[in-house]
């Protein structure tokens, strides 16, 4: 099909049914339905109509695009002007190779570039991304596809995954934590006076992302509803060295102080954590972002990988 045929415009609110349509004939193992979309897409402060691009042939939505750039500022990472983000993108299945997906591309990177984006990532836009890239295994067309179309790597996550039906914490973990209170570090389930240290602790050593993300399960835990959040944290005395979190069955974020590590207080968190998951009756444990290195510790509380991403780049 000659691109000339396509026509691409910006959503529009009476697509919500087409697009989602498209979404979940393309992106067969990210399915989402109305209230997800509305939640993550329509009521996010960066959302742009003008941003997400869908195309029609044959009076018919066939395909779409969805880009942000900030509108309000993240934290103290402010509007990031330079960067832009496609979180998602699809053709329907029996519309593909009809040069409909480069369309929609060439157009959407026009757009960012003239609004002064200099860089664009598919796909870790913080808070509201769907997966951290692009899955290689259900969509390795596509990765090929943008590969040849100029887009670079630059990470590979892997998601991953843990049965807790009669998780105990192993017992090489157990001499850890041992060894640990000898040196004066305790990990205990948090306290309400422990919120200042704890968010002064995330804010120091990781991302607004991921103090947002503390702050959200520290509320809920000592202000609204903690039934299905906890938080375990690690203290030297009275330091805040690491911190554990879950929502419902999604483990993390969780990190310890970048000069402590390699002593064994993420094994001794991670365990404990998923232990009281455990508790709550939770019979599994996951999360969609890691590394290979940080893979091997998630291994020994019995994590495998179910998926494997690329984080594409591209360079306007």
């Amino acid at each position: 099909m000659d691109k000339a045929y396509i026509s691409v415009r910006p959503y529009r609110a009476t697509d919500e049914e087409a697009l989602l349509r498209v979404w979940n004939s393309a992106l067969v193992v990210d399915p989402i339905n109305p209230a997800t979309w509305r939640s993550k897409v329509l009521l996010d402060p960066n959302f742009d109509p003008e941003g997400c691009l869908v195309a029609e042939c044959d009076g018919q939505l066939r395909g779409f695009v969805l880009s942000l750039r900030r509108r309000v500022p993240f934290f103290n990472d402010g509007l990031q002007p330079e960067q832009a983000w496609i979180t998602a993108f699809g053709v329907e299945p029996d519309w593909q190779g009809r040069g409909i997906g480069s369309r929609l591309l060439d157009e959407v990177l026009q757009r960012l570039r003239s609004l002064g984006a200099r860089t664009v990532a598919i796909s870790p836009y913080v808070p509201n991304y769907f997966t951290p890239g692009v899955d290689v295994q259900a969509y390795g067309r596509a990765v090929e596809w943008l590969l040849r179309d100029g887009w670079e790597v630059v990470e590979r996550p892997l998601s991953m995954r843990a049965e807790l039906t009669g998780f105990q914490i192993p017992a090489h973990i157990q001499e850890v934590e041992e060894r640990l209170r000898g040196e004066g570090v305790v990990v205990r389930e948090v306290e309400p006076g422990d919120i200042v240290p704890v968010l002064a602790f995330v804010q120091q050593h990781f991302t607004w992302d991921w103090h947002r993300e503390a702050s959200g399960v520290l509320g809920d835990l000592f202000v609204g509803d903690p039934r299905t959040v906890g938080m375990m944290v690690a203290f030297r005395g009275e330091e805040v060295v690491g911190y554990a979190q879950h929502r419902a069955e999604r483990f993390g974020p969780f990190g310890v102080n970048p000069d402590l590590r390699s002593r064994g207080i993420g094994r001794v968190l991670l365990a404990h954590m998923l232990l009281e998951m455990r508790k709550k009756g939770y019979h599994a444990a996951w999360f969609l972002w890691t590394g290979d290195y940080a893979a091997k510790l998630y291994s020994q509380c019995g994590f495998h990988e179910v998926r494997r991403f690329a984080v594409l780049k591209k360079d306007l």
